[in-house]
């Protein structure tokens, strides 16, 4: 039967069950119409199918190739690769039995210490659209749904069950939502899933607007809109505003809420049919056992998620030493002085739920060990404690003297999985302070030091000055030591650029000093993201966006420039390998508004190709800008518009380093401008209201107002008393019962989702734990508290906070009908 003949057999109660989660990771059954369930499962770098009654556990998994995070296959930027990873994701989930595999993750990467950044691969739309949707593309070629997520504006972890993200108009269309909508228009993902936050006001996952006016009706998407993990607390108004799939659910009983609301008229039967009918699709697309065609070859996925640890390795910097060159790469004899336990021990991949149980794991150290019969010496010191953190007089003079004694020291350092993880963004840039002091002792007994980093976000590098070579290796995945070992002794190329800026200083961030919480996080920065600021104020970054070294050398032709901004231009060039070895080069194209009537950024970038060439070895690069790649969004009439004036297309090595410039003409349309949207390069290098000095980087808040079109909602902490349903347990530390309610809750999250034994497991917990509000309660515990329950607790709450005299605030917060 089709989806549209179940539609019409199925009861009330059956098309409500069919609208929430069975358990923790599948939908429901319907044995009598034979409607099979689906199984989703987290999976943005590696399948994880949690084993057997582990329920939401995030560490007790099915053995799956764990690749390289996002952030680092943003690195890469490389379409083609990222495609192949996702084939083999679908084939791995096919393996286990996964209908729809969680990801990808394409939220922009607003700030550098977002908890949560490692699963993202770009602070550029184009970036992370064009590698989000060859990710899709390649799992959905396998006959597995894809979810492209966090949709939209999910770009903190920090109270990221309620916080609202107020975000202008402009920054929403040109940046926030277009890192999602290529890969909707482009690859249809069998699901979206909708975020935690707030949006503008509204959760994303009753926001109408969101859901419905933009993915729905104006990209034409058909397929199911999913909650993000406890994100929809009340499917009688998130169906209605476009949320079909509620996962986990609040249990079975609330189906009794839900089907109250449809008989009362509070649900209509038009919203429930439809998202009905939508999962119904789903199920026939995706669902039943299909066997697989041949076993996976897991062998091959291992060495596949090598070469992209490869590709995502980033040359930061290889200086040349008086008389001896560039320390990288070594010679295949040398005496090599590894240290850092991370060398030993890898940081692979992130914390949360994304977290993989690998097939095999490869360390840098045993690696380069293997090496050694063909004549490289390798001595080792473990530097410092793997997981404290903390390093003792013993092993620094241990470091201090096997560096003395080799011709290059590795120093193998990161950041530690308690410093960034799922549900906590990081507080500063800076690494363990033990790992700094650690590259200044070793640096200064060997000059050819070469610095391994192992994060998912940048950091501080207050010692770069004071070595010849460091090298960005992100979170590389199980085969990251063997890449990373065939990359320093030059067995393959640091095929990486980076895909987000590194600021010098985290304070140096415009991010730094903007409103973030509690109640809202104000996108005061607007246009302004990343290299967007830093290119357009000229301010000194440690490492531009785009920026990556090679082993090889290159050169490019003049560019041939054909076509118009209104209809799109086609830029060609031929690039030679003019070295003496193999290697990639990244071509940039980045667009300059020369004179705008709006606020732009200096530059943006709008196209980019990557090829591989050998020793050598030309080869054409053709890269298409299509008219959007030259537009604003009119926030008048709601389009995007070509403005008449004058483009600069400019071809570069990274946003700093630009190597040609060509002027195009357009004739174009004036867009209608409204208040605050006024002259931008009459008036300093950026937008009038943009303030660059001191603490105030963003739009003051009056120049904010006229941005949003609107006042921003008040920015303040919930009192005692009047708590809602979206208040942060952080933020009921102030009352007896709301920190008996953190440490009840963090006991009961270790004991539902599980802890890894990396270190301080209460602290990484309880931090988690205080980004929770009480809409969280059901799914935190497995639906053993109800919305019911939960609502109750409020009240209790509330009323034994309340200060002395104060009045009730019944109905703060939202759904907190029983």
């Amino acid at each position: 039967m089709t989806p549209t003949e179940l539609l019409a057999l199925l009861t009330d109660e059956e098309k409500v069950a069919l609208t929430a989660g069975a358990d923790a990771w599948t939908t429901p059954a319907i044995d009598r119409l034979g409607i099979p369930p689906l199984r989703l499962g987290d999976g943005p770098h590696g399948v994880r199918r949690p084993q057997e009654g582990s329920g939401l556990s995030m560490f007790d998994s099915h053995p799956a190739t764990c690749f390289p995070t996002a952030a680092a296959l943003g690195a890469s930027w490389d379409p083609a690769l990222v495609r192949r990873i996702g084939e083999a994701l679908g084939r791995e989930s096919q393996e286990h039995g996964v209908d729809i595999l969680l990801g990808p993750g394409v939220n922009l990467k607003r700030t550098p210490i977002g908890g949560r950044n490692f699963e993202y691969y770009s602070e550029d739309p184009l970036v992370s659209s064009t590698l989000g949707s060859a990710w899709v593309g390649g799992v959905q070629s396998a006959g597995i749904g894809a979810s492209v997520k966090h949709f939209a504006a999910n770009n903190t972890e920090q109270r990221r069950y309620g916080i609202d993200s107020v975000v202008d108009e402009r920054a929403l269309r040109e940046l926030y939502l277009s890192s999602f909508e290529p890969v909707v228009t482009r690859e249809r993902p069998a699901t979206v899933m909708a975020a935690y936050n707030r949006l503008n006001g509204t959760h994303c996952t009753e926001n109408h607007w969101l859901l419905t006016e933009v993915l729905r009706e104006e990209w034409g998407y058909e397929g199911v809109v999913v909650s993000d993990w406890g994100a929809s607390w009340d499917r009688t108004a998130s169906i209605p505003a476009g949320t079909d799939l509620t996962m986990p659910g609040l249990g079975r009983a609330d189906d009794r809420y839900v089907l109250a609301a449809l008989r009362g008229g509070g649900l209509s039967r038009e919203a429930l049919d439809a998202a009905v009918l939508r999962v119904l699709e789903l199920v026939e697309r995706y669902g039943g056992d299909e066997e697989l065609d041949r076993p996976v070859d897991l062998v091959a996925h291992h060495l596949l998620a090598k070469e992209a640890a490869e590709a995502g390795t980033v040359l930061l910097k290889n200086d040349a030493l008086p008389g001896h060159g560039v320390v990288l790469p070594m010679a295949p004899d040398a005496r090599v002085a590894v240290i850092g336990a991370m060398a030993a021990e890898p940081r692979f991949q992130g914390a949360g739920s994304s977290h993989v149980v690998p097939t095999r794991v490869e360390s840098l150290l045993e690696s380069l060990r293997e090496r050694e019969a063909g004549g490289l010496r390798v001595d080792y010191a473990e530097g410092y404690d793997r997981y404290a953190t903390t390093t003792s007089a013993e092993q620094l003079a241990a470091a201090v003297r096997v560096a003395g004694e080799a011709d290059v020291a590795v120093v193998v350092i990161g950041l530690p999985e308690v410093y960034e993880t799922e549900g906590v963004d990081r507080r500063h840039m800076r690494l363990p302070e033990c790992f700094d002091a650690l590259v200044d002792a070793v640096a200064a007994v060997n000059p050819r030091t070469v610095v391994v980093l192992q994060n998912g976000s940048p950091v501080e590098l207050p010692w770069v000055a004071s070595v010849p070579a460091v090298l960005e290796c992100y979170l590389g995945g199980q085969a990251s030591g063997s890449a990373l070992a065939s990359v320093l002794v030059g067995e393959s190329e640091p095929g990486g650029r980076l895909a987000e800026t590194f600021p010098v200083r985290y304070e140096e961030h415009p991010v730094s000093w903007l409103p973030a919480g509690p109640a809202t996080v104000e996108y005061r920065e607007s246009l302004y993201l990343g290299y967007r600021y830093f290119d357009t104020a000229a301010e000194t970054v440690a490492f531009p966006f785009g920026h990556g070294l090679s082993y090889t050398d290159f050169s490019w032709t003049e560019a041939v420039v054909t076509g118009t901004p209104e209809t799109g231009v086609v830029v060609r060039l031929t690039v030679t390998n003019t070295g003496d070895r193999e290697g990639c080069e990244v071509v940039q194209v980045y667009v300059h508004d020369v004179v705008s009537t709006l606020f732009r950024p200096e530059q943006e970038l709008r196209g980019f190709g990557k090829v591989r060439l050998t020793a050598g070895e030309s080869r054409e690069v053709e890269i298409v800008l299509p008219p959007r790649a030259f537009a604003f969004w009119d926030v008048v009439n709601g389009a995007w518009v070509v403005e008449p004036g004058r483009f600069e297309v400019r071809l570069a090595r990274s946003s700093r380093d630009v190597v040609q410039r060509v002027v195009l003409t357009a004739a174009g349309e004036e867009p209608a401008t409204s208040g605050g949207e006024g002259r931008a390069r009459e008036v300093g290098p950026v937008a009038e209201g943009y303030r660059r000095p001191g603490r105030d980087r963003g739009f003051g808040a009056a120049a904010f107002t006229a941005l949003l079109g609107r006042g921003a909602p008040a920015n303040r902490s919930d009192r005692p008393g009047a708590f809602t349903l979206d208040t942060a347990l952080r933020d009921m530390q102030g009352t007896r019962t709301g920190r008996w309610l953190t440490r009840f809750l963090t006991r009961q999250a270790v004991k539902t989702i599980g802890a890894p034994d990396l270190g301080p497991v209460d602290y990484v917990a309880g931090e988690v734990v205080g980004q929770f509000s009480l809409r969280m309660l059901p799914t935190v515990s497995d639906a053993v508290v109800s919305r019911r329950t939960a609502v109750l607790a409020l009240r209790v709450l509330n009323r034994l906070t309340r200060p002395r005299g104060a009045r009730g605030t019944r109905g703060q917060g939202t759904g907190e009908s029983i």
